[in-house]
Protein backbone atom coordinates (compact mmCIF):
# COMPACT_ATOMS: atom_id res chain seq x y z
CA UNK A 1 0.00 0.00 0.00
CA UNK A 2 2.98 2.39 0.61
CA UNK A 3 4.32 1.99 -3.13
CA UNK A 4 0.94 2.51 -4.55
CA UNK A 5 0.59 5.78 -2.00
CA UNK A 6 3.60 6.76 -3.63
CA UNK A 7 3.13 5.81 -7.13
CA UNK A 8 -0.19 8.23 -6.84
CA UNK A 9 1.58 10.74 -6.37
CA UNK A 10 4.68 10.83 -8.39
CA UNK A 11 5.24 12.02 -11.58
CA UNK A 12 4.91 11.11 -14.87
CA UNK A 13 6.44 7.72 -16.13
CA UNK A 14 6.95 6.23 -19.82
CA UNK A 15 5.95 3.01 -20.20
CA UNK A 16 6.37 0.95 -23.51
CA UNK A 17 3.20 -0.70 -24.54
CA UNK A 18 2.73 -3.86 -27.21
CA UNK A 19 -0.83 -3.98 -28.43
CA UNK A 20 -1.73 -7.55 -29.93
CA UNK A 21 -4.55 -8.57 -32.43
CA UNK A 22 -5.73 -10.97 -35.41
CA UNK A 23 -4.88 -7.94 -37.91
CA UNK A 24 -2.95 -4.90 -38.45
CA UNK A 25 -2.00 -3.05 -35.53
CA UNK A 26 -0.26 -0.09 -36.51
CA UNK A 27 -2.00 2.88 -36.26
CA UNK A 28 -3.85 2.43 -33.35
CA UNK A 29 -4.69 5.48 -31.55
CA UNK A 30 -3.54 5.36 -27.66
CA UNK A 31 -5.01 8.33 -25.45
CA UNK A 32 -4.47 9.02 -22.46
CA UNK A 33 -7.77 10.63 -21.43
CA UNK A 34 -6.89 11.56 -17.99
CA UNK A 35 -3.81 13.85 -19.28
CA UNK A 36 -5.11 14.30 -22.47
CA UNK A 37 -1.94 12.79 -24.06
CA UNK A 38 -1.96 10.63 -27.75
CA UNK A 39 0.21 8.37 -28.74
CA UNK A 40 -0.09 6.04 -32.14
CA UNK A 41 1.14 2.23 -32.53
CA UNK A 42 3.91 1.64 -34.81
CA UNK A 43 4.20 -1.31 -37.75
CA UNK A 44 4.32 -4.05 -35.17
CA UNK A 45 2.00 -2.55 -32.40
CA UNK A 46 4.56 -0.87 -29.92
CA UNK A 47 4.16 2.54 -28.40
CA UNK A 48 5.21 4.80 -25.58
CA UNK A 49 2.94 7.42 -23.61
CA UNK A 50 3.38 8.99 -20.28
CA UNK A 51 1.21 7.82 -17.14
CA UNK A 52 0.81 8.43 -14.19
CA UNK A 53 -1.31 5.71 -11.25
CA UNK A 54 -5.45 5.03 -12.37
CA UNK A 55 -4.61 6.99 -15.63
CA UNK A 56 -7.57 5.78 -18.44
CA UNK A 57 -5.93 4.83 -21.47
CA UNK A 58 -8.27 4.14 -24.49
CA UNK A 59 -6.98 2.28 -27.54
CA UNK A 60 -8.96 3.01 -30.74
CA UNK A 61 -9.08 2.11 -34.40
CA UNK A 62 -11.27 0.93 -36.67
CA UNK A 63 -10.54 -2.39 -37.54
CA UNK A 64 -10.98 -3.40 -33.54
CA UNK A 65 -13.10 -2.68 -31.03
CA UNK A 66 -12.73 0.15 -28.39
CA UNK A 67 -10.83 -0.75 -25.36
CA UNK A 68 -10.42 1.37 -22.08
CA UNK A 69 -7.81 0.55 -19.37
CA UNK A 70 -7.02 2.07 -16.04
CA UNK A 71 -3.55 2.28 -15.56
CA UNK A 72 -1.93 0.03 -12.21
CA UNK A 73 0.71 -0.01 -9.94
CA UNK A 74 2.09 -3.14 -11.75
CA UNK A 75 2.68 -1.42 -14.91
CA UNK A 76 3.65 1.71 -13.72
CA UNK A 77 6.43 -0.41 -12.27
CA UNK A 78 6.92 -2.52 -14.93
CA UNK A 79 7.38 1.07 -17.04
CA UNK A 80 5.49 -1.59 -20.01
CA UNK A 81 2.04 -3.39 -20.75
CA UNK A 82 0.68 -5.64 -22.98
CA UNK A 83 -3.17 -4.88 -24.77
CA UNK A 84 -4.64 -7.72 -26.61
CA UNK A 85 -8.00 -6.30 -28.41
CA UNK A 86 -10.93 -7.42 -30.27
CA UNK A 87 -12.08 -7.23 -33.42
CA UNK A 88 -14.69 -5.02 -34.61
CA UNK A 89 -17.13 -7.11 -36.75
CA UNK A 90 -19.12 -5.30 -39.47
CA UNK A 91 -22.91 -6.19 -39.46
CA UNK A 92 -24.30 -7.39 -42.43
CA UNK A 93 -27.26 -4.66 -44.00
CA UNK A 94 -30.85 -6.29 -42.75
CA UNK A 95 -32.36 -8.53 -45.46
CA UNK A 96 -36.08 -9.21 -45.44
CA UNK A 97 -37.22 -12.48 -45.85
CA UNK A 98 -40.75 -14.36 -45.85
CA UNK A 99 -44.18 -12.29 -45.02
CA UNK A 100 -43.81 -8.81 -45.98
CA UNK A 101 -45.91 -6.33 -43.65
CA UNK A 102 -48.79 -4.58 -44.90
CA UNK A 103 -49.51 -1.89 -42.37
CA UNK A 104 -52.29 -3.04 -41.62
CA UNK A 105 -52.16 -3.35 -38.04
CA UNK A 106 -54.49 -6.01 -37.13
CA UNK A 107 -53.83 -7.83 -40.47
CA UNK A 108 -50.02 -7.88 -40.02
CA UNK A 109 -50.39 -9.25 -36.51
CA UNK A 110 -52.80 -12.10 -37.67
CA UNK A 111 -50.02 -12.94 -40.82
CA UNK A 112 -46.94 -12.34 -38.79
CA UNK A 113 -44.84 -15.12 -37.35
CA UNK A 114 -44.50 -13.00 -34.47
CA UNK A 115 -44.95 -14.87 -30.92
CA UNK A 116 -45.22 -12.86 -27.60
CA UNK A 117 -42.41 -12.23 -25.31
CA UNK A 118 -41.62 -15.11 -22.89
CA UNK A 119 -42.84 -14.69 -19.92
CA UNK A 120 -40.54 -16.99 -17.20
CA UNK A 121 -43.39 -15.86 -14.30
CA UNK A 122 -46.13 -17.21 -16.36
CA UNK A 123 -44.43 -21.00 -16.60
CA UNK A 124 -43.51 -20.99 -13.28
CA UNK A 125 -40.17 -19.95 -13.35
CA UNK A 126 -38.28 -17.06 -11.76
CA UNK A 127 -36.41 -14.74 -14.28
CA UNK A 128 -34.86 -11.26 -14.24
CA UNK A 129 -36.41 -9.34 -17.23
CA UNK A 130 -33.81 -6.26 -16.44
CA UNK A 131 -31.07 -4.76 -18.64
CA UNK A 132 -28.28 -7.40 -18.26
CA UNK A 133 -25.07 -5.92 -16.34
CA UNK A 134 -21.97 -5.22 -18.26
CA UNK A 135 -18.79 -7.49 -16.88
CA UNK A 136 -17.46 -4.11 -15.12
CA UNK A 137 -20.99 -3.39 -13.46
CA UNK A 138 -20.70 -7.16 -12.27
CA UNK A 139 -17.40 -7.07 -10.81
CA UNK A 140 -18.59 -3.66 -9.19
CA UNK A 141 -21.83 -5.19 -7.93
CA UNK A 142 -19.58 -8.28 -6.10
CA UNK A 143 -17.35 -6.26 -4.93
CA UNK A 144 -19.35 -3.47 -3.20
CA UNK A 145 -22.71 -5.50 -2.84
CA UNK A 146 -24.36 -5.73 0.74
CA UNK A 147 -24.58 -3.73 3.90
CA UNK A 148 -21.79 -3.21 5.36
CA UNK A 149 -22.46 -4.37 8.92
CA UNK A 150 -24.99 -7.15 8.59
CA UNK A 151 -27.34 -7.59 11.56
CA UNK A 152 -29.35 -10.47 12.70
CA UNK A 153 -28.43 -14.07 13.16
CA UNK A 154 -25.21 -15.84 12.28
CA UNK A 155 -23.50 -12.67 13.23
CA UNK A 156 -20.88 -12.22 15.72
CA UNK A 157 -21.56 -14.30 19.31
CA UNK A 158 -24.19 -12.82 21.32
CA UNK A 159 -24.23 -9.33 19.19
CA UNK A 160 -26.00 -10.94 15.94
CA UNK A 161 -23.97 -8.28 14.14
CA UNK A 162 -21.44 -8.87 11.80
CA UNK A 163 -18.79 -7.09 9.47
CA UNK A 164 -18.81 -7.28 5.13
CA UNK A 165 -15.19 -7.84 5.11
CA UNK A 166 -14.72 -8.73 1.68
CA UNK A 167 -16.38 -5.04 1.08
CA UNK A 168 -14.21 -3.84 3.26
CA UNK A 169 -10.93 -4.75 1.91
CA UNK A 170 -12.55 -3.45 -1.50
CA UNK A 171 -12.69 -0.36 -0.22
CA UNK A 172 -9.16 -0.34 1.33
CA UNK A 173 -7.45 -1.82 -1.50
CA UNK A 174 -9.04 1.22 -3.59
CA UNK A 175 -10.71 -1.64 -5.62
CA UNK A 176 -14.48 -0.65 -5.56
CA UNK A 177 -13.12 3.10 -6.64
CA UNK A 178 -11.61 1.54 -9.09
CA UNK A 179 -14.54 -0.36 -10.47
CA UNK A 180 -16.77 2.70 -10.31
CA UNK A 181 -14.47 4.51 -12.08
CA UNK A 182 -14.76 2.15 -15.02
CA UNK A 183 -17.93 1.82 -14.76
CA UNK A 184 -18.56 5.45 -15.49
CA UNK A 185 -15.90 5.48 -18.01
CA UNK A 186 -17.96 2.96 -20.03
CA UNK A 187 -20.90 4.60 -19.73
CA UNK A 188 -19.83 7.43 -21.25
CA UNK A 189 -17.67 6.02 -23.73
CA UNK A 190 -20.90 4.29 -24.62
CA UNK A 191 -22.84 7.64 -25.09
CA UNK A 192 -20.27 9.45 -26.68
CA UNK A 193 -19.99 6.10 -29.46
CA UNK A 194 -23.62 6.57 -29.98
CA UNK A 195 -23.74 9.90 -30.76
CA UNK A 196 -20.62 9.94 -32.75
CA UNK A 197 -22.44 7.56 -35.19
CA UNK A 198 -25.79 9.35 -34.97
CA UNK A 199 -24.57 12.37 -35.54
CA UNK A 200 -20.77 13.23 -37.15
CA UNK A 201 -21.40 13.06 -40.72
CA UNK A 202 -23.91 16.07 -40.26
CA UNK A 203 -21.93 18.11 -38.17
CA UNK A 204 -18.79 17.69 -39.10
CA UNK A 205 -20.35 19.36 -42.62
CA UNK A 206 -21.37 22.37 -40.90
CA UNK A 207 -18.17 22.28 -38.85
CA UNK A 208 -14.97 21.17 -40.70
CA UNK A 209 -12.59 19.33 -39.31
CA UNK A 210 -9.34 16.60 -40.80
CA UNK A 211 -10.70 13.26 -40.33
CA UNK A 212 -7.44 12.63 -38.07
CA UNK A 213 -8.57 15.22 -35.76
CA UNK A 214 -12.46 14.06 -35.34
CA UNK A 215 -11.16 11.51 -32.96
CA UNK A 216 -9.26 13.90 -31.04
CA UNK A 217 -12.18 16.11 -31.21
CA UNK A 218 -14.34 13.74 -29.59
CA UNK A 219 -12.78 12.68 -26.66
CA UNK A 220 -11.47 16.29 -25.81
CA UNK A 221 -15.81 17.05 -25.59
CA UNK A 222 -15.58 13.71 -23.15
CA UNK A 223 -13.24 15.00 -20.84
CA UNK A 224 -15.57 17.77 -19.67
CA UNK A 225 -17.31 17.61 -16.70
CA UNK A 226 -21.23 18.49 -18.03
CA UNK A 227 -20.07 16.10 -20.76
CA UNK A 228 -23.22 13.23 -19.70
CA UNK A 229 -25.59 16.08 -18.36
CA UNK A 230 -25.09 17.91 -21.61
CA UNK A 231 -25.58 14.84 -23.98
CA UNK A 232 -27.76 12.47 -22.26
CA UNK A 233 -31.50 13.75 -23.33
CA UNK A 234 -31.68 14.27 -26.54
CA UNK A 235 -29.14 14.71 -29.85
CA UNK A 236 -29.81 18.78 -30.27
CA UNK A 237 -28.53 19.24 -26.67
CA UNK A 238 -25.64 17.10 -27.83
CA UNK A 239 -24.94 19.28 -31.01
CA UNK A 240 -25.31 22.70 -28.99
CA UNK A 241 -22.73 21.33 -26.22
CA UNK A 242 -20.66 19.37 -29.71
CA UNK A 243 -20.79 23.13 -31.39
CA UNK A 244 -19.46 24.81 -28.17
CA UNK A 245 -16.73 21.99 -27.68
CA UNK A 246 -15.88 23.06 -31.07
CA UNK A 247 -14.80 26.30 -31.34
CA UNK A 248 -12.79 26.14 -28.15
CA UNK A 249 -10.93 22.79 -29.58
CA UNK A 250 -10.17 25.58 -32.75
CA UNK A 251 -8.87 27.88 -30.25
CA UNK A 252 -6.98 25.49 -28.41
CA UNK A 253 -5.68 23.97 -31.33
CA UNK A 254 -4.42 27.46 -32.97
CA UNK A 255 -2.65 28.78 -29.81
CA UNK A 256 -0.63 25.12 -30.14
CA UNK A 257 0.57 26.13 -33.20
Amino acid sequence: MLIIFQLGGSQNTEISGQILGSGSVENIHVINKSQKKYAVSDIKGQFKIEVILNDTLVFSSVQYKLESIIVSAEDILAKKMTVTLEPNVNELEEVVVGKILTGDLLSDLKNSDVKPKINFYDVGIPGYLGKPKTQSERLLFEADGGRLIKTGGGGIKGGGVGLNFYKILNKITGRTKMLKARVKLEAEERLLFGLKSRLELNFFKENPLDKEHRMDFFYFCLGDPDFTKRCENSDLEALIFFKEKYEQYLKNSKEKD
